[in-house]
């Protein structure tokens, strides 16, 4: 290949990386929105979908032009490939953000129920979680990625755990009824960025070995 296409590489995953980190901040900032009950800072964050969409649509083109002017074979494939996957998964976690924030909006003023849930706690998880994947694609160093599986086990459990409680204080006091429902969602919100971790990472050790791999 030549070095203009090696250079038009190298500036799209600069720009994945600038997008997944984009994606990661609205969902931080959601979260941080949420535990500190910051409409003001939800707003900003639904702010943000019109210029993540942007990116996607922008990044999407440029993979598909690197495609069809060059013709990449091998690690050069593997490499759009995997930035394609991992712009899909960014707008997804950055969806999942604006989401939230939605919610924020809904119970803004509302005491939290029961320390959240641990609800922070899960975030904390699945924000590094998040963090760790794109870092591994940026250096490609896939070593990043151990441990993921069972990061990802924990996760689960604390949805679940949070699902549990959430339908006990349903039970005991029906006035927590909406916002308990709201915690099951956004724990549920957290669950799938943590997929979407998962899957970036499963694409990033495909993009540097050329072998496919499932994070359970």
């Amino acid at each position: 290949m030549t070095d203009k296409f090696h250079t038009e590489l190298k500036d799209l995953k600069k720009g994945v990386s600038e997008m997944a980190r984009y994606a990661l901040s609205m969902l931080q900032d959601s979260h941080d929105a949420f535990i500190n009950q910051d409409s003001p800072l939800a707003t900003t964050v639904l702010d943000r979908k019109d210029q993540l969409r942007e990116m996607t649509v922008t990044l999407e083109e440029n993979c598909y032009q690197l495609i069809a002017l060059n013709q990449p074979v091998a690690k050069d494939m593997r490499t759009i490939v995997c930035s394609l996957k991992v712009i899909a998964a960014s707008e997804r976690i950055g969806r999942y953000g604006k989401s939230t924030a939605k919610i924020v909006k809904e119970i803004a003023g509302k005491p939290h129920i029961a320390n959240m849930m641990s609800l922070p706690l899960m975030s904390e998880y699945v924000l590094a979680m998040i963090d760790d994947s794109i870092k591994a694609y940026e250096t490609e160093n896939i070593r990043k990625l151990d441990g993921f599986s069972a990061r990802d086990d924990t996760i689960d459990a604390l949805r679940h755990s949070i699902f549990r409680e959430a339908i006990t204080y349903m039970m005991e006091n029906p006035k927590t009824i909406t916002q308990a429902t709201y915690y099951i969602i956004i724990a549920r919100y957290l669950e799938r960025c943590g997929d979407h971790a998962c899957k970036i990472a499963e694409n990033v050790q495909y993009m540097e070995t050329g072998e496919r791999i499932e994070i359970k």
